[in-house]
């Protein structure tokens, strides 16, 4: 039995969690909202009390070893009890790691994390035997049983994604080897991570006010916009150059990373890492060549993009230090969480009823842990495996329009679990990241056009597509680099030769240069700034990233024809929305909506939208 939707979330969870930790914010905060843990567990005792009581099933599970081949009943006997304890385990890791993340100071919240996430790994070896065995028991049997069971229509899509990965399966004993593996697996990810956040010497620069700013990831992220030209410079001059120093260590740390990956799609019997990860989710591996190849055609628009935005910095010379300043600075006014709600409540009005209602609903509950604090947990997610409560949404909100668009955007993956869960059982609930990311980025467009449609001046609405724009460029355009760096360091790898730093640098140089049009006299890229690769965390998520491309193409796609009042698309997009992961992720895009991912004309509607955001940026700098 196959629970990769529920073990893959927590991995991946847990890996985020790591992030660094949030910075307080002064008194004069406006309204802070604080989520209501009690929903999951009344007290601390009662979580010890489940965790154990979990911890007792997971030791039972063994029993049932050998026993889905008796009889119909015993299928689904044997099969519930193993749901229903991997459905409780989740309930209480949600507990320990929101806990966790409201202050990862807390040595006994660290402790509880720690004992939440061993009761899962120790969950997925007591169950490592449940896929062979349904493969032993043979596929005509298996169907036999489904027939003659009414009970096991809810573990349906399960069984037939075990026999689907029949080929891909090992021994018992293979698949209790690689489960006992699992944690050794994923530490080159936190080495990185406790490399990367606390190891790491960072330096010093002086700004040209006198500033003396160090650049920490976050003092880089504050600094790399600074208005001053030679500041931003500097800055990238400095930080990256303390990249290169770690360069090797970083280098070693990726290729390990690859090298397990190597590893674990050559013991599964598939001819690449790519391949295994596509497999996973039934992903025709044509998307992921598909997005490469379109993204690559579509670069002349990336170029007019960077064109446009030396226009308005008025630079002759674009350099990679200039791509993160905002085209425009503009008086947006302040967002606080109350005009958030509003804004967003407005903005998702072509939804329809059965989404806002959904919307409205969460927004009038006690779900959402606001604003920063000392030890907080940084960034944003939503945790929606506690099956039978509701989706947990922690924010950094910081009142500006960035928060806004966060916000719009994780309530964007909070409605689509409330509709999973609606319309699904815990078994087929959990959802892919290839359709999540498409939930959350449709809200993010239909903000934007809002705010572009509302914006009270001409600076505000040239900030506001500017804004979008960014979107993007950072969505699908930087998001696919990093997508095509991360297919060559595995073919590199899967050809047998090694990954050094100074390989890394080379290979990202190279697709830097090219993307950004160096050759073409677009934009000026040093050498040393190669090294970004070792900076960005997500090469540690296994081909991961390519989604965010994929469902910023997606969302663009559905967005274009809910603003132009199609409600039969709308309604499509709230069925595909609801299915879950009652079928493969593609398979619902294709059976709901029509859209087909391996098609070049899944991703046209966005290079339509970036061309048509700089047509009127450009009439409006014209005037």
């Amino acid at each position: 039995m196959n629970f990769k939707n529920t073990l893959g979330a927590v991995a991946g969870f847990a890996l985020l969690a790591s992030a660094p930790l949030a910075v307080a914010q002064d008194d004069a905060q406006t309204t802070r909202y604080y989520w209501d843990l009690t929903d999951i567990f009344p007290s601390e005792q009662a979580w010890e009390e489940a965790r154990l009581a979990v911890e007792a099933r997971v030791e039972a599970l063994e029993s049932l070893r050998g026993t889905l081949g008796n009889s119909p009943r015993a299928m689904l006997d044997g099969m519930t009890e193993v749901s229903n304890t991997y459905k409780e385990a989740a309930r209480v890791f949600v507990y320990a790691s929101l806990k966790r993340d409201e202050d990862q100071r807390v040595p006994e919240a660290q402790e509880r994390f720690g004992k939440a996430r061993a009761l899962f790994a120790n969950a997925q070896q007591a169950t490592s035997w449940t896929s062979p065995e349904i493969l032993a028991i043979g596929e005509e049997k298996v169907e036999r049983f489904l027939k003659q069971e009414p009970g096991l229509s809810k573990f349906e899509f399960q069984i037939r994604d075990t026999l689907r990965q029949a080929p891909h399966t090992l021994s018992e004993e293979g698949e209790g080897i690689l489960a006992k593996a699992s944690l050794v697996v994923g530490s080159p990810g936190e080495i990185y991570q406790m490399y990367a956040n606390a190891s790491i010497q960072w330096p010093t620069v002086t700004l040209a006010d006198g500033t003396e700013a160090r650049l920490t990831q976050s003092g880089y992220t504050r600094y790399r916009s600074a208005p001053n030209r030679d500041d931003r410079k500097a800055v990238f001059d400095t930080f990256w150059a303390t990249w290169n120093e770690y360069a090797n260590g970083m280098g070693a740390t990726l290729n390990a990373e690859v090298q397990s990956n190597v590893f674990q799609a050559r013991a599964r019997n598939f001819d690449s890492v790519l391949q295994q990860n596509m497999f996973n989710d039934a992903l025709p591996e044509e998307i992921y060549g598909t997005l490469v190849d379109q993204v690559n055609t579509a670069l002349p628009v990336f170029h007019r993009y960077l064109k446009l935005r030396a226009r308005m910095l008025d630079i002759d010379n674009l350099g990679y230090y200039d791509i993160y300043p905002p085209l425009i600075e503009a008086d947006t006014g302040v967002f606080d969480m109350e005009r958030s709600k509003e804004i967003t409540f407005e903005a998702l009005q072509p939804f329809g009823d059965t989404y806002l209602s959904l919307l409205r609903h969460g927004l009038d509950q006690d779900w959402m842990h606001s604003h920063p604090q000392e030890g907080k947990r940084s960034g944003a997610y939503v945790s929606g495996w506690a099956y039978d409560v509701h989706p947990y949404v922690l924010l950094n909100h910081n009142d500006d329009y960035e928060s806004l668009t966060t916000f719009a955007h994780e309530w964007g993956h909070a409605v689509h679990t409330m509709l999973a869960v609606k319309n699904n059982p815990w078994e087929t609930f959990g959802y892919s990241t290839f359709l999540a990311e498409m939930a959350s980025t449709i809200n993010e467009i239909l903000l934007q056009e809002y705010m572009i449609e509302n914006a009270e001046t001409k600076e505000q609405k040239l900030f506001y597509l500017g804004g979008a724009l960014e979107s993007i460029r950072g969505t699908v355009f930087r998001q696919t680099m990093f997508a095509e760096f991360e297919r060559a360091i595995h073919q590199v790898s899967e050809r047998g030769e090694p990954l050094t730093g100074n390989k890394l640098n080379e290979m990202y140089l190279a697709l830097l240069r090219k993307y950004h049009g160096e050759n073409e006299g677009v934009m000026t890229i040093d050498d040393a700034y190669g090294v970004e690769w070792a900076y960005i965390p997500h090469f540690y998520y296994d081909f991961y990233v390519f989604q965010y491309a994929t469902s910023m193409s997606g969302a663009v796609w559905f967005a274009n024809q809910f603003l132009g009042g199609d409600e039969k698309v709308r309604d499509a997009f709230i069925n595909v929305l609801s299915a879950g992961g009652s079928d493969h992720p593609h398979d619902i895009l294709l059976k709901e909506a029509g859209l087909d991912m391996r098609k070049p004309d899944a991703y046209q509607a966005a290079f339509t939208r970036m061309s048509d955001l700089m047509d009127r940026i450009e009439k409006l700098l014209d005037e």
